[in-house]
């Protein structure tokens, strides 16, 4: 009887099971007319993706011819139930989905976030022309919550097949019946300023420190930082334009008059040609940005985990503590809401610090008796005899 080997090998950047046979005409022609098929020039071998929906179609394919087919070389505990293929048509309806996006006029991160998960999906789901509210549920479940993402890139991924839908007209169930969970609420990470003082401190590199003072000093995002240009720095009246930041929008952010002499010495010592932070003659990275940040925390033996967000984060606390009103905050900032600004009163210590604890207010009440017993009270000492 004719017999197919099958074998599990790494091509493409995947796993795909090979299928290995005695030449014969008629099994080669039989095995070229199922379409998932293809050929490895690499390997010298055909294949099929590696997934169980892939070895029935190749069994049912073969009930017809006389046909043993081994499977004794698969290990079957790396085959997936469901392979993730790109097909010409899962490109093609890329191709046309990421038009629609950009005629919506969102932002390259926004339609590089949501092409992606309308890609998987896509894979996910291959050859469906219609999708059910189950076919959601199911690619959720497998891709994003068994892969433990958090709840906001959860809330993206349905966001993005919204817009998937809307533009195709091929959901079978109504569109409000999707779901975003809840946003998980995190009070953001700050630095206290002498934390902030140390870090710049023991940033050793010129240019390092004028990207992380800028950062603080002026409440940027990263991304607007690396795009922020030379000619938007006004000096002499000591403000930044920042163009067309989160939101499509211009606003103005201060310029510190303490950073004046760092950023001349920078200006004068590394000379950028158009970008504030240029490297390789181009736009400075944010990977290197995150790089010597994390290198200057532990050389100041700051142990929260910081990130350039947490700069920013402790401009708006360090400002709201310094009596700085809340709407001008907002506008430092480039908020559209002022509900996002009011996180910061949750964090700043300037109320907090009126608040005292029950333990100091018990000790003061027992030391203002004057009992003599009582005034030797200290809790650093052996207390149990």
């Amino acid at each position: 009887m004719k017999q197919l080997n099958l074998f599990l090998f790494r091509h493409k950047s995947a796993e795909q099971i090979g299928i290995d046979f005695r030449f014969d005409m008629e099994l080669k022609a039989h095995l070229k007319t199922l379409k998932e098929v293809r050929w490895s020039r690499t390997h010298s071998c055909f294949y099929i993706p590696s997934g169980k929906q892939y070895l029935e179609k190749l069994s049912s394919h073969f009930k017809t011819i006389e046909v043993e087919i081994n499977t004794a070389l698969l290990d079957f505990s790396r085959i997936p139930d469901i392979a993730m293929v790109e097909t010409v048509e899962v490109k093609l309806a890329m191709r046309k989905f990421v038009q629609y996006l950009k005629g919506l006029r969102h932002s390259p991160s926004t339609i590089k976030t949501y092409s992606s998960f309308v890609h998987s999906f896509l894979k996910f789901h291959h050859e469906k022309e219609n999708y059910t509210h189950r076919d959601v549920a199911r690619f959720i479940e497998s891709e994003v919550a068994l892969k433990r993402y958090s709840i906001s890139t959860h809330r993206q991924c349905i966001s993005a097949l919204k817009h998937y839908f809307e533009f195709n007209e091929n959901a079978l169930f109504d569109l409000n019946a999707l779901k975003r969970p809840k946003k998980s609420s995190y009070l953001p990470t700050v630095l206290s300023k002498e934390e902030l003082i140390d870090l710049l401190r023991f940033t050793r590199n010129l240019k390092h420190r004028s990207i992380l003072a800028l950062i603080y000093s002026s409440g940027l995002r990263i991304g607007e930082l690396i795009n922020l240009e030379l000619r938007d720095l006004d000096i002499d009246r000591r403000q930044i334009l920042i163009r067309q930041a989160k939101g499509r929008k211009d606003r103005y952010v201060m310029m510190a008059e303490s950073f004046l002499p760092l950023l001349l010495n920078y200006l004068q010592t590394y000379e950028p040609k158009r970008y504030f932070a240029e490297g390789n003659g181009g736009k400075y990275s944010s990977s290197a940005i995150r790089g010597f940040l994390k290198d200057s925390c532990e050389r100041a033996k700051i142990r929260k985990r910081v990130t350039p967000h947490t700069l920013r984060h402790s401009f708006a606390t360090h400002m709201l503590e310094n009596g700085t009103d809340l709407r001008y905050i907002q506008e430092l900032l480039g908020h559209a809401k002022p509900e996002t600004t009011m996180i910061y009163t949750h964090v700043t210590k300037k109320d907090l610090l009126k608040i005292e604890s029950p333990l100091d207010s018990t000790i003061k009440k027992l030391l203002e008796k004057g009992d003599k017993e009582q005034s030797d009270l200290r809790l650093s000492r052996n207390i149990l005899g």
